[in-house]
C-alpha cells in the first residue's frame, strides 16, 4: 500500500479566494462602460426623431381612439345592450337607452359617453360587443385643453 508522503496532514476544504485586482478596482466595469458610451456617441444611425414633423406609425394591433360604427343604412349599430359598459374594467362607459324608431331592434343608445381619461384602452368593450358596434382605431395622440373634451359623446364617437 503506497502512501503519499508529501501530504501528511489533511487540509480540509479549500478556502474561497477573495476578489482579484480587477474586481477590487472596478477596472473591467469601467472599461465596459466607457466602450458602451463611445459606441453610442459615434454610432452612424440617427437616434433623434423630429416630432411632430416625423411621426411613427402605430404598431399593428395598436388600440387607440374609440369609434362607434354605423350599419349599411347609416344608423348606429349599437343596440344599447350594456355589454361593453359591463365588461369595461375602468367603468368609463356610460349608456342610457331609449326605444329605437326602427322595427329591426328594440333599443338604441340615447346617451353613449366614454371618459377617455379613465379608459385604459384594453379592448374589452370591443370584445364584448355582440353586434360589432364599437372598435378601437389606430388613431392616437389627440390633444385637449380640458377634461370635458376627453369625454366623448355619441356624436363624436360616430364621427371618429
Amino acid at each position: 500500500m503506497a502512501h503519499d508522503h508529501d501530504h501528511d496532514h489533511d487540509d480540509g476544504p479549500a478556502e474561497p479566494k477573495g476578489p482579484g485586482l480587477a474586481e477590487r478596482t472596478y477596472f473591467v466595469p469601467l472599461i465596459k462602460g466607457l466602450a458602451n458610451t463611445l459606441h453610442h456617441m459615434f454610432r452612424v444611425d440617427a437616434n433623434t426623431q423630429h416630432y411632430p414633423e416625423q411621426r411613427r406609425a402605430p404598431a399593428p394591433g395598436y388600440r387607440g381612439e374609440h369609434r362607434l360604427k354605423r350599419d349599411e343604412l347609416g344608423r348606429e349599430k349599437c343596440v344599447a345592450c350594456f355589454l361593453c359598459s359591463t365588461a369595461c374594467p375602468a367603468h368609463c362607459i356610460e349608456i342610457v337607452a331609449e326605444e329605437a324608431p326602427w322595427s329591426d331592434r328594440e333599443k338604441r343608445p340615447r346617451l353613449f359617453n366614454i371618459d377617455m381619461m379613465r379608459c385604459i384602452y384594453c379592448g374589452m368593450c370591443e370584445e364584448a360587443c355582440p353586434c360589432d358596434a364599437i372598435e378601437l382605431t389606430p388613431v392616437f395622440n389627440i390633444p385637449s385643453r380640458t377634461r370635458g373634451e376627453k369625454i366623448y359623446d355619441k356624436e363624436r364617437l360616430l364621427s371618429n
